[in-house]
């Protein structure tokens, strides 16, 4: 899979460091008890289609990147830094 670094352009996905969904896990607070901690640190959706991931272009620039790609064919739609993802 190759992913376009807004900064670097084109690498091969071995230069960044996947950190998982970019919109979905929200971190609970301290106190939300151990039901949603576990959740939180154990749990996450598989899905099939279109995913947007957080990246970070670790032997690289080091930029955090937001990389929509489809989960069944590895094609990367769009690559931006995460700096500029509206939430």
């Amino acid at each position: 899979m190759r992913i376009t670094c807004p900064n670097c352009g084109t690498r091969d996905r071995r230069e960044f460091y996947y950190q998982g969904d970019a919109i979905a896990v929200h971190r609970p607070d301290v106190d939300a008890g151990l039901d949603a901690w576990d959740d939180y640190l154990h749990n996450r959706d598989n899905p099939a289609g279109e995913t947007q991931d957080l990246w970070f272009h670790e032997a690289g620039c080091g930029a955090w990147v937001v990389v929509t790609r489809s989960t069944v064919t590895h094609h990367v739609q769009d690559a931006v830094l995460a700096e500029k993802v509206k939430r």
